[in-house]
């Protein structure tokens, strides 16, 4: 695929872009976020009132995240693209030793048996957020580096994955297998765009297949997870409880929901319904409708993002193009696997559903990638004024 740019440059039709940028990226980003606000409000309110002695306090905290996101996002979006590849060996290096430090005694924080949590005093970021952001510039990076070596030889393909591996197994040990599988099938997928021969594609995807399913066998929690999937009603108030109230939720709402806030799931029957499940929250209350709306505005995010990625790949643009790509991936596993599990379609995984669950570490880094995404766009229609 990067042989072919200077092709795609040359066939690719001119662009005249009359905004700096992309209106339908933006509409779609604060749309979704509009709803995800709202739909925090309304799963955390009876739990947020139980805990905190008032219904609003995790639409507070959230809204505080979002405009914290929001001053993030305008100053990351003024960094040109060039020092992101630049700095891209360093943050990976950065993203390592944060994997080390979360396990620390005294720096990492933990909740509900993982130790997911970097405490900085004035707020818990989750780290696994911020590897996947650096291995997508890190990936980006060695891309456009190393060109020649990952399309000719193994060698290319088996460095960033042994990275990788290394940076799974502190993953692992938090434990965090959501972020591991996501982190891994997103470098799947940029390296095999890159141009990796299809034969060592297909045995390291093999190899990694057998890791993470021998992976979820040897754990206890793990296994409990996968067979409550396959059928959460045998043990529905043990280890299929969570799937089974959020089946429940979609069941109840129907076409068009049971109306905004008059969910019952939400009465300390589902837990984490203001987080990982927000999803089944609103499937109740919104419907069928409402589901349908939310992942039509994440289709026409990633779609966005897509078009961004392929205009400037025509330019021979590939860190930037890559980088783009590698976003896009990121979001639509991360959209798919949350949807999934509340739907009972996938084994229960604590991923959170970009820009609507509650939570800063994800609002905070989902707004750098939006901002870098912002960037590439500026930068690449400004090429043509």
């Amino acid at each position: 695929m990067i042989l072919k740019a200077n092709t795609y440059r040359q066939t690719a039709p001119t662009l005249k872009p009359t905004l700096p940028v992309d209106k339908w990226l933006l509409i779609s980003v604060f749309s979704i976020i509009a709803i995800g606000v709202l739909m925090v409000t309304s799963a955390s309110m009876v739990i947020s009132e139980r805990q905190y002695g008032t219904p609003f306090y995790y639409a507070r905290h959230q809204i505080i995240y979002l405009i914290l996101g929001v001053l993030t996002a305008a100053a990351v979006v003024r960094i040109p693209v060039k020092l992101w590849e630049k700095w891209s060996p360093w943050l990976l290096f950065v993203g390592l030793v944060l994997l080390i430090m979360v396990l620390l005694p005294g720096l990492g924080r933990s909740v509900n048996g993982s130790r997911r949590w970097l405490n900085l005093l004035v707020m818990n970021v989750q780290v696994s957020e911020i590897v996947k952001l650096f291995v997508i510039l890190f990936l980006s990076g060695y891309i456009v580096r190393r060109e020649s070596e990952i399309r000719n030889h193994v060698s290319g393909f088996l460095k960033p994955m042994g990275l990788l591996a290394i940076m799974s197994v502190f993953l692992l040990l938090e434990p965090d297998f959501g972020a591991t599988v996501v982190i891994m099938a997103t470098a799947l997928t940029l390296l095999f765009m890159a141009g990796v021969k299809l034969r060592h594609f297909l045995v390291l995807l093999l190899i990694v297949f057998l890791a993470m399913g021998a992976l979820a066998i040897a754990s206890p929690y793990r296994m409990a997870r996968l067979t409550a999937f396959i059928n959460p009603w045998a043990r529905q108030f043990d280890t299929g409880y969570q799937l089974t109230q959020s089946l429940i939720a979609f069941g109840r709402g129907g076409w068009f929901g049971v109306g905004l806030g008059d969910s019952i799931q939400k009465l300390f029957y589902l837990p984490e319904a203001h987080t990982d499940f927000l999803f089944a929250v609103l499937a109740e209350e919104l419907g069928f409708i409402g589901e349908m709306v939310v992942i039509g505005l994440f289709g026409l995010l990633i779609s966005r993002i897509f078009i961004i990625a392929r205009r400037v790949h025509h330019d021979n643009q590939v860190f930037s193009a890559f980088a783009c790509y590698g976003f896009a991936f990121w979001i639509a596993f991360q959209v798919i696997v949350n949807i999934g599990v509340c739907a009972g379609i996938l084994p229960t995984k604590g991923l959170t559903l970009p820009f609507m669950s509650y939570g800063g570490s994800s609002l905070l880094i989902m707004s750098v990638v939006i901002a870098i995404i912002l960037r590439i766009d500026y930068e690449h229609r400004m090429s043509y004024r």
